[in-house]
């Protein structure tokens, strides 16, 4: 016999829907969070708290833009660490990993949070310093260098030391973000070579 569709049948069935509609919404939150996550993982490096190489240049891409439209100065430093292969060869894997983690924590603890730090691969890193020109990005290389060389990192309770070689490159109206990075990278080789 129907009761008007309010019998223990639909009552019972309405629960589950109910039941059924808040396991579906916290699922779509969990995956809206894995995506999230996935998301900031594809933009950062694996090993330190440093941008990837990917978002390192989309941040690059953004800032250029910007500086385009706002006439804003922005210089870009690129880092190469100088004697990496020897703290791998020497000292293992895990030390030279211990070496990039702790390159990648002095320079963010060393900018603002408007600037941006990639590690682009190995032991090369680059910096990105809006409303800066050419001698603040200098200035901004020499003190870097400098704790560097006095930080150095610790590994099985000695202290190693670090040492770069930077390129420095103001904007100057280039044309995208690669040919920028090029040109800070050759920048930093004609130091490298000079030291």
């Amino acid at each position: 016999m129907s009761d008007g569709g309010q019998g223990p049948v639909s009552g019972a069935l309405a629960i589950d829907l109910e039941g059924e509609l808040r396991r579906l919404r916290a699922e779509v939150e969990a995956l809206r969070a894995r995506a999230e996550a996935a998301e900031a993982a594809a933009d950062h490096d694996v090993l330190t708290p440093a941008l990837n190489r990917r978002g390192f240049m989309e941040a690059l891409h953004r800032a250029l833009a910007y500086c385009r439209r706002h006439d804003v100065p922005a210089v870009l430093l690129y880092l190469d660490l100088d004697g990496f292969k020897g703290v791998n060869d020497t000292l293992g894997h895990p030390a030279g990993d211990a070496a990039l983690k702790r390159v990648a924590e002095l320079m963010l603890a060393n900018l603002r949070e408007s600037d941006a730090v990639g590690r682009l691969g190995g032991d090369e890193f680059a910096l990105l310093l809006l409303n800066a020109g050419a001698e603040e990005g200098r200035d901004k290389a020499r003190r870097l260098l400098e704790a560097l060389n006095a930080d150095g990192f610790e590994w099985e309770g000695e202290r190693v030391p670090l040492g770069g070689s930077f390129g420095v490159r103001a904007y100057a109206g280039q044309p995208d973000a690669e040919t920028w990075l090029a040109e800070a990278d050759a920048a930093m080789w004609v130091k490298k070579k000079s030291r």
